[in-house]
């Protein structure tokens, strides 16, 4: 007995050390820039189908940076989940994330919207492009996002403000496929045929246009789609541009394996679901978006805006140049 008793007390405390394992793999931690309406049914749904708990906290891309770095490796996080490439591209940059082998990832999310270090994966995706007033405009006239600086747009022009990732992005995208000296051009262009100052946000930019304060803007599609659920009367369309040339600008809504993670290995397994067939019109029909899995159609009602070529370019660019785009935008008095 004497001799038992410490082998069987040492098969205990081995026993007692992983069952706080076994608790932390029932639960993935994840930290959101995207609002909760849109990602707590996704999570619900996860738990029912796994059983795995995911505990989610919400707020801006910034602050949950931030809290990332300094919380270190004290951090509850697994996953980081935002939206757009260049937040995706800043965080992996700032050494916030963690590169991730999976072979279901690399066959879900197209090479061009994830990050070519593995980093981060694009889990919905929506276009930047033009939104025109169907009273005035005929999609006859547009052609290109250049195009807008020409003169016969001269005072029709409506833009949101340069401050959002989202045209620091675009520019950065357009630098990527132009370099500085013609996008400093084209931006330079779109200024001078502005009919009004930049605006606080696209339903801004979208609501002057039908209101006859511009004739054309440049918008993100899903803000164009949650407006006209809304206002279905209002006289705007979508106009996909450069289809013959290589496409519309694309980003994404995306996440990635935090550096820190204390169950990594579930923060893959819910990655991997979220890019699943199974989940992907949960993910990207709940915001007006279209899914990245090539598999999967988009809602009925964002299929209607008709099909379009992206540009290719891989969105982690927007990332590596939103700090020229910025002083781009600057130097053109984009505001």
């Amino acid at each position: 007995m004497s001799v038992r008793f410490p082998l069987l007390l040492s098969l205990l405390l081995v026993l007692l050390s992983l069952v706080p394992v076994a608790a932390q793999a029932e639960e993935v931690v994840v930290y959101s820039a995207r609002n909760e309406h849109l990602i707590r049914p996704l999570f619900e749904a996860y738990t029912r189908e796994t059983g795995v708990k995911v505990t989610f906290v919400t707020d801006k891309e910034g602050p949950l940076l931030q809290r990332l770095k300094s919380e270190g490796r004290n951090t509850r996080a697994d996953v980081l989940l935002t939206v757009d490439a260049g937040n995706l591209w800043q965080a992996a940059e700032e050494g916030l994330l963690q590169p991730v082998t999976s072979a279901a990832l690399a066959a879900n999310v197209p090479e061009h919207l994830r990050d070519p270090g593995n980093q981060w994966f694009g889990l919905s995706l929506r276009a930047r492009t033009l939104v025109y007033s169907t009273e005035r405009v005929k999609p006859e006239e547009l052609s290109t996002y250049e195009a807008l600086g020409e003169p016969q747009w001269k005072g029709r022009l409506l833009l949101r403000t340069s401050q959002k990732v989202y045209n620091q992005s675009l520019v950065g995208m357009l630098i990527a496929e132009h370099g500085v000296e013609k996008t400093e051009q084209i931006v330079r262009a779109w200024i001078a045929n502005l009919a009004a100052p930049p605006f606080a946000n696209d339903n801004a930019v979208m609501e002057a246009i039908a209101a006859g304060q511009g004739d054309v803007g440049i918008v993100n599609t899903y803000y164009f789609g949650r407006l006209l659920k809304d206002k279905p009367e209002l006289p705007l369309a979508l106009f996909w541009p450069d289809q013959q040339g290589n496409g519309v600008h694309v980003n994404v809504s995306g996440a990635g394996v935090t550096r820190h993670a204390r169950n990594p290995q579930g923060a893959i397994k819910l990655l991997e679901w979220l890019s699943s067939e199974q989940a992907q019109n949960l993910f990207a029909d709940a915001n007006m978006e279209y899914p990245v899995n090539p598999r999967v159609a988009p809602h009925a009602d964002v299929a209607a805006w008709g099909e379009f070529k992206q540009n290719p370019i891989n969105v982690s660019r927007a990332g590596e140049l939103q700090g020229e785009a910025i002083k781009l935008m600057d130097r053109a008095g984009y505001r």
